[in-house]
């Protein structure tokens, strides 16, 4: 029911209200999150045209929430980038049936109220409040070697060696979300 940008866009205000109020940057998030860095761009711009984050460049800049989590829903992530269509009138353009539903439309449209209704009353706070043995975007990679390795996992340890060999050859080692600095001349 809901696109990838949608998920997207709701995995990148989770992982900003996890490190709220600190700003974070794009390819922090990206990294955080598994969502390409120049897809998760332009769904960070519109999410900021939406006034749901903001970003401020220079030194200490980056990406935050605009609003608190707690006055954050999920609603509002929803209809920021990909907003929910109810069915006022026929999908199917009969004119006798106008704004009158038949009576499988109206139960579509029903169900799109109650996912609506579900998701407006859900905030970003709430989400990382609820109590689950499952964390919302937990650590990656894992410490150890999941037990079947996935596509994901099998990518982000060979993502790791690469980063760390660039390090080791420009002498320099990144902490996570610290950019190092450029040697001087």
């Amino acid at each position: 029911m809901f696109t990838q940008t949608v998920e997207y866009a709701l995995r990148a205000i989770v992982h900003l209200a996890q490190q709220s109020p600190v700003a974070s940057t794009t390819e922090d998030v990206a990294d955080a999150t598994h969502v390409p860095r120049a897809y998760l761009a332009k769904i960070l711009s519109g999410l900021r045209r939406a006034g749901l984050v903001k970003s401020q460049r220079g030194l200490g800049g980056g990406i935050s929430l605009a609003k608190s989590p707690k006055d954050l829903t999920l609603l509002d992530v929803v209809n920021a980038v990909e907003p929910i269509e109810r069915i006022k009138v026929c999908p199917l353009g009969l004119s006798e049936h106008g704004p009158n539903l038949c009576p499988l439309h109206s139960r579509m449209d029903m169900a799109l109220a109650l996912v609506e209704s579900t998701l407006c009353s859900t905030t970003i706070a709430d989400v990382l409040a609820e109590p689950t043995n499952s964390i919302p975007l937990c650590p990656f990679p894992p410490t150890e070697q999941p037990a079947v390795p996935n596509r994901a996992w099998a990518l982000n340890r060979s993502l790791e060696k690469e980063r760390a060999i660039k390090a080791k050859k420009s002498g320099s080692v990144k902490k996570p979300g610290v950019k190092a600095k450029k040697p001087t001349s």
